[in-house]
C-alpha cells in the first residue's frame, strides 16, 4: 500500500463509503460539508479546555464563559452537520467525544478549582461522580437512539436531564459566588450535595420535555412578542451575567417538576387510547 502523506485519508462513514476510490486508485476528494462540523467541534473542545485552564488561572469569570462557549458550539455542530448535510459517522463519534468534555470534565474541573476543593476529598468526589454520571448519561443517550420500539410521544422527552443542561445547572455555584457568596469550607460542602443531586439528575430516569415538538413554525401573532423576549432576555444576559444565568438555572429547576407532570398526564392519555384501541 503506498503513503501518500504522514496523515491518513480522511474517511467520513469509514472505508468504502465517502472515502471510494476513482479510478487512478486515488481517494476523490471530501466537500467542505462533511469537514465544517468537525471543525466546530474541535473548536469546542478548544474553548472546554481553555476554560480549565483559565480557572487554575484564577480567571474563573472567563472560564466560566468558555465553558458556556463549548457548550453552544457542541449544540451548533449538529445542527450545522444537518443543515449543510454533512453528517457523517466521524462526526457523530467525534461529538461524543466533545461532550464527554465539554459538559462533563471542564464544568466538574472549573467547580473543582472554584470551591471544592475547599471541602477536600468529598469535593473531588463530588466533581468525579459528576463526571462519570455525564458520561454515563452520553453513553444512554447514544443507545437509545437506536432503540425503535419506544412510543413516539416519548420522543419529546428526555429521559434524564441532558447533558449540556447538566453543565448550565452544576455551574450555579460559580454564579452564586460571582454575586458574593464566599466559597468557604462551608459553603463547599453544601455544594458538594448540589453537585452530586446534579448528578443525579443527569442519570435518572426522570422525563424531561425537551421542546422537539414546538415546531418550525409559530403563530404570526407571536413574532414580535418572541423576537422582543429574546432581545430582552440576551440584553440582560450581556447586562447582568451572573444574576440572569442563576435566575436562568432556578427556572430550570423549577420546570423539572411540571415536565414529570406533562410526562405522566400524556402517558395517562396514549394508555386510555391504547385500551380504547383494542
Amino acid at each position: 500500500m503506498e503513503i501518500e502523506g504522514p496523515f491518513p485519508p480522511f474517511e467520513p462513514d469509514g472505508p468504502g463509503d465517502n472515502g471510494k476510490s476513482g479510478s487512478n486508485g486515488r481517494l476523490r476528494d471530501i466537500p467542505l460539508r462533511f469537514v465544517l462540523p468537525n471543525i466546530i467541534t474541535v473548536l469546542a473542545i478548544c474553548a472546554g479546555m481553555t476554560g480549565v485552564r483559565l480557572a487554575f488561572e484564577g480567571r474563573f469569570d472567563d472560564a466560566v464563559l468558555m465553558v458556556l462557549l463549548a457548550a453552544l458550539l457542541d449544540g451548533l455542530d449538529g445542527r450545522v452537520a444537518r443543515l449543510v448535510k454533512g453528517s457523517s459517522k466521524f462526526g457523530a463519534e467525534m461529538d461524543s467525544l466533545a461532550d464527554i468534555v465539554n459538559f462533563g470534565v471542564a464544568p466538574a474541573l472549573v467547580l473543582y478549582v472554584f470551591v471544592l476543593d475547599e471541602a477536600g476529598s468529598l469535593g473531588w468526589i463530588a466533581a468525579l461522580l459528576y463526571a462519570i454520571a455525564c458520561g454515563l448519561r452520553l453513553a444512554r443517550f447514544n443507545v437509545m437512539m437506536e432503540n425503535r420500539d419506544r412510543p413516539q410521544w416519548q420522543g419529546a422527552y428526555f429521559t434524564g436531564v441532558p447533558a449540556p443542561a447538566g453543565a448550565f445547572l452544576v455551574l450555579l455555584p460559580v454564579y452564586l459566588g460571582f454575586l458574593g457568596i464566599e466559597p468557604d469550607s462551608y459553603y463547599a460542602s453544601i455544594v458538594s450535595c448540589y453537585t452530586l443531586l446534579v448528578a443525579f439528575l443527569l442519570v435518572s430516569t426522570l422525563p424531561v420535555w425537551s421542546g422537539k415538538t414546538l415546531g418550525a413554525r409559530i403563530p404570526r401573532a407571536q413574532v414580535i412578542p418572541l423576537i422582543l423576549g429574546v432581545v430582552f432576555y440576551v440584553a440582560m444576559l450581556a447586562t447582568y451575567t451572573w444574576l440572569t444565568l442563576t435566575l436562568s438555572v432556578l427556572a430550570y429547576l423549577a420546570f423539572l417538576p411540571y415536565s414529570l407532570r406533562m410526562w405522566r398526564k400524556q402517558a395517562v392519555r396514549h394508555a386510555r387510547e391504547a385500551e380504547q384501541s383494542q
